[in-house]
């Protein structure tokens, strides 16, 4: 059974940042785009960061040069560096493949708040 488990959210002040893990497990990861999401409340989840199996990345226009998306296929892990936080960068931030959607993991809250 599949299975996308993140990790790494928390309460940080406008300036700071977080890195965010996601562990997919039971299928193959290497060959998978993978994106992280986020949903703020009362809002739809939407793409903010996806990379391709050679390493090759897109971004939001709003986390552009703020947010580093990196995956260890190894470890069938994706990470989210996120820095230069922003209270609108608050939600809670999920891990998927983009083209091929597993059931959605828990996800992990990020707080931005002074």
């Amino acid at each position: 059974q599949v299975q996308l488990v993140e990790s790494g959210g928390g309460s940080v002040q406008p300036g700071g940042s977080l890195r965010l893990s996601c562990v997919a497990s039971g299928r193959i990861f290497s060959m998978t785009v993978m994106g992280w999401y986020r949903q703020a409340p009362g809002k739809q989840r939407w793409l903010v960061a996806s990379i391709n199996s050679g390493g090759s990345t897109n971004y939001a226009d709003s986390v552009k040069g703020r947010f580093t998306i990196s995956r260890d296929n190894a470890k069938n892990t994706v990470y989210l560096q996120m820095n230069s936080l922003k209270p609108e960068d608050t939600a809670v931030y999920y891990c998927n493949s983009v083209y091929t959607p597993m059931n959605w993991g828990q996800g992990t809250q990020v707080t931005v708040s002074s």
